[in-house]
This record gives structure tokens, C-alpha cells and sequence, in this order.
């Protein structure tokens, strides 16, 4: 049960709050960015003196309650309902194919995750949770199920939405699920200013919506940890030369990223600096797309991709060892890669177009810049934003320098957890 009071890290006395935090992926099943967001946040919280109870989807292998560094983590184990579903769901649900055992899978994990957390923890247990916070459409069932049964405010997170993911031609059912979840929910946080933006466009309330930006751990993304050696080692492991740039990307090969635009811009960059080699970790359906397009384009030697999981540390040191960092997504309402190049003091070359949050975290001009925005629509405008940064490989440190300023000041996960719990605090 709870104290009175609890004290954080540096002795200040807090108001703790029991948390209920429903989300898709966490350790040790990460996926992508809302895993590390998950992880990372709920550490905090619990450096900040509150206690949080995770609900998250077991693959089949893991435990089904147990305590990981503070947080206490309940996994349900699921069961197949996908032939079941399509009997008296939507029509548009019935044309997910395959694709209907992930909406079992997310649909189950709601159901048994809130009434877990109904009749085990609340009813059985005496928890009295402060607010619950659910994470996307990949948990709002559970949301929309808690607020039905309790008085425990719910906090919607939105880190994407379904009509950004997929251009406007996504789910019906998924963007159904996204739209209720922000009637029913007490408030709305999300990632960015420019996401707070899309989603009153679209009709979301707009006086419940709040931004608060995502973080990064500045102690592990530090470049002063990482020897010459290990950096070598990686740069080595692609062939790349000391004489050579080596150009950057990671994340998920979808559309939104803007990777195969990446590829496009490829020749261009080799004309004025053809000793330049482009390194691509990450997995997804463009991965046939880009390998057929280097083919055609005829870069293959100056491209090296990596269709894999990579654990965080050998990612770390791939952020180690490149001249330049490039994430030119066309959707991004966040983007921890950027955050993660800029801890590490690399210059970034960013999509800074549309629906992108890439632009709250990278200074293109001024004494504080730290990088480069483009349209990544354009494979031209990509060329241009890394010849830029390639051309003066001194003020490209000086830009990598500024960036981990910026982290320190901006993009810690402890300010991320203390301008949240601001938030939740407000609706007590």
C-alpha cells in the first residue's frame, strides 16, 4: 500500500500516485519506439516515488506477474479467437486476412488485462489506483472498459494515429477505436505540438490534449563511453574506410520513413562525395523495395543493409561511429531515433514536412543548430540536407555537439516523467 509521502532521488518529497499503464510492447518484448518509451517512462515514475502497474501482451513464454526494476508487470496469457471474430465483426475488419490473429491477439490482451485489473487487483487485492493511462489504440479497449466499471480517470497516449500510419487509408475499426478512446478519456497526451495540431484537425477535443515530448537516456547515449576501438570495429564490419563517410539510418522499413526516398538521394550525394557508404538497420515490408532499388540505381556497393533486430548497444555504437545521422520521415509525431543520434553529438538530417516532430528537436539555423530539415518526399531535398552537413566536417561537429546540449536540456526522461505527472496530477 501507499505512504503518505515517498521521497525521490534527490530527497524532494512527492505526492505519489499509483499508476495503471496499459501497453502493447515492453521489456523484454520491444518492437519499437513505444517499448522504449515504456521502459524508459515507467523507470521514472518510479524514480519520482509513484508506483506503476504495467499490463502488456505475453507472447506465450513469459511470466505472467513479476516486479522489473521497481515496476510491477502483469502479462495475461491469450488465446486464439481469430476465427471468431470475423463471425460478427465489421466488414472492414473482415479485410485484415492474416492480419486478423494481430487484432486477436491486441483484442484479447484488452479484455483480460482489464478485467485482471478490475476484479484481481482492485476487487481482490484492495489496489486503489490514482488514474489509469493507456498507450494508443493497441490498449484503449482496456481504457474504454476501465472507465465503464470504475471512477479512475484515464489518460489516452497517443504516440501515432491510424489516418497518419497509413496516408488516410487505414482501419475504419482501428481509427473507431482512436476516436472514442479521446471521448471517453479524462485527458489526452501526446508527443508533439504538431500531433496536438493533427489531432484537433480531426475533431479530437482540443482542451483536453496536451505535448510532452519523449526522451532520451543521455548517460547510456553518451559518445565519451565509446572507444575509438569499438568504433572501428563497427565501421570495419561494413568496410568502411577511414577516409569514408559513413551515412546512418535505423528504424522501421515502412513507407513513413522515407527510407526508399533515402536511396533515391544516394547517387546524388556520390557524385560530390563518393566515398560515402549509407547503413541501413531495420526491418520491414520495404525491405524487397529497397534492395531492388539500389539494384536499379546500381549503388549496392555503397549501400549496407542490415534486415535484423539489433540489440541497443550495438546500435549505440553505429550511432558512434557515422559522420551523419538521416531520418527522413514524411509521418513521424515524434521520432526517438533523432534523440538518440543527438545524445550521441551527431549532425542529423531530419524530414521536417507535414506531420513531423523531427522539427521540435532539430535546430536547422542559428548559434544552436544541431542539423538539417528536408521534405523526405523528395530524394533531391535528402541529397541536398546531407551534402550540407558533409561538406564542413567541423561545423558538423560543432552541430553534433550543439544537438547533445540539447538532449541535456531538453529530452531527458526525467523531465518526460515530471511533465507528465504534472498532468496526471491535475486530475485528482
Amino acid at each position: 500500500m501507499l505512504y503518505a509521502f515517498k521521497y525521490n532521488i534527490n530527497c524532494k518529497r512527492v505526492n505519489p500516485l499509483r499508476i495503471g499503464f496499459f501497453v502493447y510492447e515492453y521489456p523484454p518484448r520491444i518492437v519499437g519506439g513505444l517499448g522504449t518509451y515504456a521502459e524508459y517512462i515507467t523507470h521514472e515514475f518510479v524514480e519520482l516515488g509513484h508506483d506503476v502497474s504495467v499490463f502488456t501482451l505475453n507472447t506465450g513464454d513469459l511470466k505472467t506477474r513479476e516486479i522489473l526494476k521497481g515496476v510491477e508487470v502483469h502479462r495475461p496469457i491469450i488465446a486464439d479467437a481469430s476465427n471468431v471474430l470475423p463471425i460478427f465483426v465489421t466488414d472492414d475488419l473482415k479485410k485484415w486476412g492474416t492480419n486478423i490473429q494481430f487484432f486477436n491477439d491486441i483484442f484479447i490482451y484488452n479484455i483480460l488485462s482489464a478485467t485482471k485489473f478490475i476484479n484481481e487487483l482492485i476487487k481482490k487485492e484492495d489496489y486503489k489506483f490514482d488514474l489509469v493511462c493507456v498507450h494508443d489504440w493497441l490498449s484503449s479497449i482496456a481504457g474504454i472498459i476501465i472507465k465503464n466499471e470504475t471512477h479512475i480517470p484515464v489518460v489516452f497516449h497517443v504516440h501515432s494515429t491510424e489516418w497518419g500510419r497509413s496516408g488516410g487509408h487505414g482501419s475504419e475499426v482501428v481509427s473507431h477505436f482512436e476516436s472514442a478512446t479521446s471521448q471517453f478519456a479524462d485527458r489526452v497526451i501526446t508527443v508533439s505540438h504538431v500531433m496536438r495540431d493533427d489531432l484537433i484537425r480531426h475533431g479530437w477535443p482540443e482542451t483536453k490534449i496536451s505535448s510532452v515530448w519523449n526522451g532520451v537516456d543521455p548517460e547510456r547515449y553518451n559518445p565519451n563511453k565509446y572507444t575509438p576501438e569499438a568504433i572501428e570495429k563497427i565501421r570495419g564490419k561494413y568496410d568502411i574506410k577511414e577516409n569514408e563517410n559513413m551515412l546512418f539510418f535505423l528504424g522501421r522499413l515502412t513507407w513513413v520513413k522515407g527510407v526508399r526516398n533515402l536511396i533515391q538521394a544516394m547517387p546524388m550525394i556520390l557524385k560530390e562525395y563518393p566515398q560515402t557508404k549509407l547503413v541501413i538497420l531495420g526491418k520491414g515490408e520495404e525491405q524487397k523495395d529497397i534492395t531492388e532499388t539500389a539494384n536499379r540505381l546500381g549503388i549496392n556497393d555503397k549501400l549496407v543493409c542490415r534486415f535484423e533486430f539489433v540489440p541497443e548497444d550495438e546500435r549505440i555504437l553505429h550511432y558512434a561511429a557515422a559522420d551523419v545521422c538521416i531520418f527522413p520521415s514524411v509521418y513521424e509525431p515524434f521520432g526517438i531515433v533523432s534523440l538518440e543520434a543527438m545524445a550521441m553529438a551527431k549532425p542529423v538530417v531530419v524530414g521536417a514536412h507535414g506531420i513531423v516532430g523531427f522539427r521540435e528537436q532539430i535546430v536547422p539555423s542559428g548559434p544552436s543548430q544541431n542539423g538539417i530539415h528536408v521534405n523526405g518526399e523528395y530524394p533531391a531535398d535528402i541529397a541536398w540536407g546531407v551534402k550540407e552537413v558533409l561538406k564542413d566536417s567541423e561545423r558538423a561537429k560543432i552541430w553534433g555537439e550543439n544537438g547533445r546540449q540539447r538532449v541535456l536540456q531538453y529530452f531527458t526522461w526525467k523531465k518526460v516523467a515530471e511533465q507528465t505527472v504534472r498532468i496526471y496530477h491535475d486530475l485528482q
